[in-house]
């Protein structure tokens, strides 16, 4: 599929954002008064400023409210749900230990499972879509959200010994998930046979449209496999490999800063292939994926 950058940018950045209100809620670590409030601005900037980002992604953004009363059927709606309950209720425990140096803490545990269930809802959007197969696999695309968010939330709010091991984990469930990912069209079953229905050998003799359309360019999208293994490795170097070498040494703010940078750019390519690798089984009208792209 065509990687679009507002949804790239949304889920890194709100990921990391929510992360660190993750560990804020659960007192990890304990701040107050100036401090907190750099803590929280960092985390309240990357959590809406995601969200904002998302919004651009929409046709018509002014209708983005409507999606609000899908919630019993919608991940997209209960994400937003999510979303801003997890905010308020970080708003409030922030406003309390920022001007009051008062700790709540069923407030901020609530506050941060709140903010890991965000961040869940965001893969299950995702990974319940059975017509792109590379992302419907269950447990592997929450789990990648989930323990990359974790990660950044680690490293945002200077826990490192925690940070060492949730990068390792987000590393191997990036991992599983691009392995698991490569087999998955063809494990489905979809061909060309099955699209149209017809029996026997099937091959498409020319193309739906003469032109480029919506579906062409955004759900043919298609990477070269040489492209993409040198992305994955770009992406676990930045994302888990120097950030994790970083935790290991003894920590300045220098060194955190670029441990942030890397992760986040690591996980920038990590999302942008998380895309750019998704086959829509609509290609198989337009010729794509008549071989399977996994080895």
């Amino acid at each position: 599929m065509h990687p679009a950058p507002s949804v790239i940018i949304f889920s890194t950045l709100s990921g990391a954002g929510f992360g660190l209100l993750v560990f804020l809620g659960l007192g990890l670590p304990v701040v107050t008064g100036w401090v907190a409030f750099g803590f929280y601005f960092i985390g309240f900037a990357l959590a809406v400023g995601g969200l904002l980002s998302a919004v651009f992604h929409l046709k018509n953004p002014k209708n983005a409210w409507k999606s609000y009363s899908q919630w019993r059927s919608s991940w997209l709606s209960r994400e937003g749900w999510a979303a801003v309950l997890a905010l308020l209720a970080m708003g409030v425990y922030a406003f309390l230990q920022v001007f009051f140096a008062i700790t709540v803490p069923p407030l901020g545990w609530i506050g941060a499972a709140l903010s890991l269930f965000t961040v869940l809802t965001t893969s299950m959007i995702y990974a319940q879509l059975r017509t792109v197969p590379r992302w419907n696999q269950l447990p592997a695309t929450p789990v990648m959200f989930l323990t990359t968010a974790l990660a950044g939330g680690a490293l945002l709010s200077a826990n490192l010994a925690a940070a060492g091991i949730l990068l390792v984990l987000a590393g191997a469930a990036t991992v599983w998930h691009w392995l698991a990912g490569d087999r998955r069209f063809g494990e489905v079953g979809s061909t060309t046979r099955t699209a149209t229905g017809l029996n026997g050998h099937v091959s498409l003799w020319e193309k739906p449209h003469t032109g480029g359309n919506y579906l062409t360019r955004e759900m043919v999208f298609q990477i070269g496999r040489k492209h993409a293994l040198k992305l994955r490795v770009v992406a676990l170097a930045l994302m888990v490999g120097l950030p994790l070498i970083l935790v290991l040494l003894p920590m300045s703010h220098l060194t955190a800063v670029i441990a942030v940078l890397s992760y986040l750019a690591g996980v920038l390519t990590q999302r942008w292939l998380f895309f750019a690798e998704a086959e829509h089984v609509v290609g198989l009208y337009y010729g794509a994926h008549d071989r399977p792209i996994a080895a």
